[in-house]
């Protein structure tokens, strides 16, 4: 970085909210994905004023900015691929204020889910999308990728929640979208735009969030299934049957067994395991909701039922599900967690896909995932210190987001394209919509400033 323009952001944000020290840059070449670049230097903005003047500066002298909440990304959103300068945002982490009686709060980007829930809770509301990251993810990253999680089929991802925007624009203008009405057709949708941009067109520097109030009581079951395709017609069925669980997760054979080999949870190792949860405001009204989707569990020729009677023996239930993720890291040395989904109706068809794509290319790509929306999490485990075994893992991601796409599906229901989609977006969008996608980059950003690389849009 030129002496100049580090001399400049210190006299933005202050000389002790400047690093580029080496251990420093090390910790900000990488977000939770197997994507690595070092950046020039960071900065921890505390003001939406700051903000401005260093997208100013970036913008005159040409260098890359990447806004970064935790790093919680496993698609490469956040790595700094043309180095540049990283804009932490952790410190804009004040909740702004709560407002139960118009159903919003209105948050800075900083703000990890969990504090916003917590702070919620007395008020018995919460904000529904529930990213598995939860505990430490930011709601800055979350509107950046459209985060969702196991609530989705029932509750949505976060596209549906944001109601405006503060966005600083790669120029230094402040933006402001949306409203804080529940309603809102005035003008172009400007933070539909946004939400899910991951932060190519601007930085967020205000969110203004609706809220729900949350259902007090849950019930838990859990069904086995020793044919895939049982459970999902299972899942079909049930999500047509008027009844909407707040979850609805499958583990499938690979990961059962890799639990097995790793923990003493001596699960069975069937074909599909479905983990469901309901919920509402009686206890009258969980029983109804959850008789009837065991119901269709045992016309669907499941194995095995179990539902939990107690808090205790319902996470007892989540255990299979909620330890895949730290299974799956045990077993190689690199991890590909990756994110699609197709039409609920081709799941099982998915899942057939995936375990063929093991065999043929012979690796582990245990999967599981959000079935009530048709969000699969197949994760390719490999050696990447093996070449060989990196090209068939190439080979492997490019076969499977092809066959996606024919099936009508999505590259990323959650997660975002990033890094590691990005050669694939064209399976997806064809020239006009590549072509709508840049020239919309290009007139808010055409100095290609704001995390560069990502999602394809420079071709």
């Amino acid at each position: 970085m030129k002496p100049e323009i580090k001399q400049h952001l210190i006299g933005i944000v202050g000389s002790e909210n400047l690093t580029d020290s080496l251990i420093d840059l090390i910790a900000y070449s990488k977000d939770a994905s197997e994507f690595k670049h070092r950046p020039d230097a960071a900065v921890w903005p505390t003001a939406t004023e700051q903000i401005s003047a260093i997208l100013k500066l970036a913008n005159q002298e040409k260098f890359p900015v990447i806004a970064r909440g935790a790093g919680t990304s496993l698609a490469g959103l956040v790595v700094p691929q043309q180095g540049g300068v990283i804009l932490d945002l952790s410190r804009m982490n004040r909740i702004i204020d709560i407002r139960i009686e118009d159903r919003l709060a209105v948050v800075q980007p900083g703000v990890v889910y969990a504090d916003l829930e917590r702070a919620l809770a007395p008020h018995g509301f919460f904000f529904p999308p529930d990213p598995a990251s939860g505990t430490v993810c930011t709601l800055g990253g979350n509107v950046a990728t459209n985060a969702g999680g196991i609530r989705g089929a029932k509750y949505g991802t976060t596209r549906d929640y944001v109601l405006g925007l503060e966005v600083v624009l790669p120029n230094g203008e402040v933006l402001r979208t949306g409203s804080k009405c529940m309603k809102s057709v005035s003008g172009y949708d400007l933070t539909r735009l946004f939400v899910g941009s991951e932060g190519t067109l601007g930085v967020f520097t205000e969110i203004t969030l609706k809220i729900n109030p949350k259902p007090p009581v849950s019930r838990t079951a859990l069904a086995t299934f020793a044919v895939l395709e049982d459970a999902g017609r299972a899942v079909g069925e049930v999500m047509h049957s008027g009844i909407l669980p707040r979850a609805l997760e499958v583990v499938d054979q690979q990961t059962l067994v890799a639990i097995n080999q790793n923990t003493n949870l001596n699960l069975p190792e069937v074909e599909a395991l479905l983990v469901v949860e309901t919920d509402g405001y009686t206890m009258e009204e969980n029983d109804f909701q959850l008789t009837k989707i065991m119901d269709i569990f045992k016309k669907h020729h499941a194995t095995d039922i179990k539902k939990a009677e107690t808090q205790k023996e319902a996470e007892a239930l989540w255990t299979a599900r909620k330890s895949a993720y730290g299974v799956m890291a045990r077993i190689n040395y690199n991890l590909f967690v990756e994110d699609l989904t197709v039409p609920i109706s081709k799941v099982p068809d998915m899942l057939r896909v995936i375990a063929d794509l093991a065999k043929r290319y012979d690796l582990k790509i245990p999967t599981v995932g959000h079935v009530g929306d048709g969000n699969l999490h197949p994760v390719i485990s490999f050696d990447g210190t093996k070449p060989e075994e990196v090209k068939r893992v190439e080979k492997a991601s490019e076969e499977l987001f092809r066959r996606v796409i024919e099936m009508g599906g999505t590259l990323t229901g959650e997660h975002g394209i990033g890094l590691a989609k990005a050669p694939f977006m064209h399976f997806e969008h064809d020239e006009v919509a590549m072509g709508v996608m840049r020239s919309l980059k290009r007139l808010f950003d055409p100095n290609n400033i704001l995390n560069p690389g990502k999602m394809a849009l420079e071709g």
